[in-house]
């Protein structure tokens, strides 16, 4: 993606960046807004922008309110970076005024995976494998990798190092956050409207989700659980390359609002202590929890960490269970966040060339 010939400059200019949130008002949204100020990124003004359902709404950036405006050229002039954090159709529609702004694009829809020079990126991953994407990161999409597959990544690049995995298989359980608001809306209303004996709403499941598990959606829904956990399975393998076993994989939408959980079964082909393993997984981003403790999606909600607890298996010496957990919501904001912290310094200061 060429920058435009034209320049822009900051007027004042004091080593500061502008950010814009397209999908302030989505779940995401207000997570990145939350982390670039808890992470102190170098902003001088961050616009909050969405689509007209959205428009007028009162916000707050650090302790100045501010309303959430519509998603316009001249909204996004001068803006060094934007996040999508809509969804796919909506970024779809917009992410063409932010390159033609020339900002920095930063996807966590997934829609601009297939644009020419896309980058997938988790930068956990990118320092577990000593990698160093900073000089390439200017003036591409980056798309930011599922959570569930950064998850699963971090886990099994630090099993590589306690052992060879003969096999591996993974159930991951999706929250209704994934669907953003109105997914979780609509597991809220299904729940009461069981209790009450009323008809329950389906648009965005396709079937009963309130005190259910299903494998499936309902006819007509995208995407797919099939789809989402297609791209959970390329995700993975594209982020930790060759060398690592690749679990078999089936993603259960589940009736919880937030956190993915996994179910991940292991056979070493060497015998193991529970605590060898144990001490090859704990690291950043990976609190293992041993005893009383459990991992869930209650205790996990707004940690960075995957929480994990390890069992052997009764029926196979070699064989390992983890229970793990993880908030999705906060994992793929600050993966968001931090790419853009790494692309600060090759950003140009004072202009947009």
């Amino acid at each position: 993606m060429k920058r435009n010939e034209k320049s822009v400059d900051h007027p004042a200019w004091s080593g500061l960046f502008r950010v814009s949130i397209i999908g302030a008002a989505a779940l995401k949204g207000k997570e990145i807004k939350d982390i670039l100020g808890e992470r102190n990124f170098p902003s001088t003004d961050i616009r909050l922008l969405d689509d007209e359902g959205s428009i007028g709404q009162v916000d707050a950036v650090g302790d100045e309110p501010t309303f959430i405006q519509s998603v316009l050229p001249e909204h996004l002039e001068g803006v060094d970076f934007t996040f999508f954090a809509s969804d796919a159709a909506y970024t779809a529609n917009t992410w063409g005024l932010a390159q033609a702004a020339s900002s920095e694009i930063i996807d966590l829809t997934y829609a601009l995976e297939a644009q020419p020079n896309a980058q997938l990126r988790a930068p956990w991953i990118d320092r577990e494998l000593g990698r160093d994407f900073s000089k390439q990161l200017a003036s591409v999409p980056v798309v930011i990798a599922h959570p569930a597959a950064v998850a699963l990544a971090l886990l099994f690049l630090r099993i590589r190092k306690a052992g060879r995995v003969r096999l591996a298989a993974a159930t991951v359980l999706e929250p209704a956050s994934e669907h953003g608001r109105k997914g979780m809306d609509e597991l809220h209303d299904q729940t009461v409207n069981l209790l009450s004996f009323q008809t329950m709403p389906t648009a965005v499941f396709g079937t009963q989700l309130a005190y259910n598990l299903i494998p499936a959606y309902g006819e007509g829904i995208t995407p797919t659980l099939a789809s989402v956990e297609d791209r959970i399975g390329r995700h993975f393998r594209a982020l930790v390359g060759e060398g690592v076993t690749v679990p078999s994989l089936m993603l259960i939408q589940a009736p919880v609002f937030h956190g993915h959980a996994f179910s991940v079964y292991l056979e070493l082909e060497s015998p193991m202590s529970v605590g060898h393993l144990e001490a090859a997984l704990a690291g950043d981003h990976i609190q293992v929890l041993r005893a009383e403790e459990t991992p869930s999606n209650v205790n996990v909600a707004g940690s960075t960490d995957v929480q994990v607890s390890v069992r052997v298996d009764a029926q196979h010496p070699n064989g390992f269970w983890l229970w793990a957990t993880s908030d999705n919501l906060r994992i793929m904001a600050t993966l968001a966040v931090e790419c853009a912290e790494q692309m600060v310094s090759t950003r140009p200061r004072g202009k947009v060339q």
